[in-house]
């Protein structure tokens, strides 16, 4: 029948546009960034994690990586609870993205080490075996500009010092960059709301096999421990690993819930029967049994 009243099929048109546009953009403008939405933990970059910042732009990293915990039960279980306008509070612009060619990097800062973020940017490769992500290597050999960092902060106005933006004279890109990436989630306990518990004793269901089977599990160790603890366990980023000088259910506990403090993230993902087979691999792998 309305179609017959082009006059008023327009008006209640425009009505139904506008009280859509006001509900999905104009309110949520009045919403966001209010001193309710402030986290307390939540700090601004220093000079040079802000130059990372414009280096992770400028490359064009947030094209293949979001930075943004999505409200999601696999996400939240894996990185803790959804991500809130006040962890932005300090970005111009954001950086959400929506494809994830790469991993999402919104919780990556303090999960590894920065020798692991350094060897990972030179040469991705070394690090993750499967990745098709570009070497970022030459970025070590860029030196910053702190004249020009001053020129761009100052039109951004940017609350910066020039003792602050000149102090970056010694650092290269890849030093800004690798700041960055430490900075991204740090502000917020994440690690505390995703940590999983352990439920009922621990044994390790392989501990009295022949272990016949060790060759078919070392994939496992190769996929996701050579790239800090070495081909043969001999240390790298992480330390030297000495599976005979632990317990069994010491060892589980380490790989299963990761080692924070160290940079060495947990491998719960993994599942326990896996976890438990990296851990037999190691403790036995390691006592010269088929090396």
């Amino acid at each position: 029948m309305w179609e017959k009243k082009p006059i008023l099929l327009l008006l209640l048109a425009t009505a139904a546009i506008l009280v859509g546009t006001i509900i999905t953009v104009v309110l949520p403008f009045a919403w966001v960034n209010t001193e309710a939405d402030r986290i307390e933990t939540v700090t601004p970059y220093t000079a040079l994690q802000q130059e990372g910042r414009d280096i992770y732009i400028r490359e064009g990293c947030n094209n293949c990586h979001t930075q943004t915990v999505r409200p999601l039960v696999a996400e939240v279980l894996r990185y803790g609870d959804y991500s809130k306008s006040g962890e932005f509070v300090y970005d111009r612009p954001f950086l959400w993205g929506s494809k994830r060619t790469g991993p999402d990097l919104a919780r990556l800062g303090g999960k590894y080490p920065d020798a692991w973020h350094y060897k990972h940017m030179a040469s991705p490769r070394a690090m993750v075996p499967k990745t098709n992500m570009p070497d970022y290597g030459w970025l070590s050999a860029n030196q910053l500009d702190p004249t020009m960092i001053k020129r761009k902060m100052d039109v951004l106005g940017f609350p910066y010092t020039s003792d602050e933006l000149y102090s970056l004279a010694d650092k290269n890109e890849m030093d800004a960059l690798v700041a960055y990436m430490q900075k991204l989630g740090s502000d917020i306990p994440w690690r505390n709301a995703a940590a999983t518990t352990i439920v009922g004793n621990l044994k390790n269901p392989y501990a009295d096999s022949d272990h016949s089977t060790l060759e078919e599990w070392e994939p496992l160790y190769e996929e996701n421990c050579e790239a800090c603890h070495g081909e043969h366990f001999e240390g790298d980023i992480g330390p030297e690993l000495d599976g005979a000088s632990m317990e069994d259910t010491e060892l589980f506990e380490i790989i299963y819930n990761g080692v924070p403090d160290n940079g060495m993230p947990p491998f719960a993902g993994l599942g326990a029967d896996k976890v438990w087979q990296v851990v037999t691999f190691v403790k036995y792998y390691n006592q010269g049994e088929d090396h």
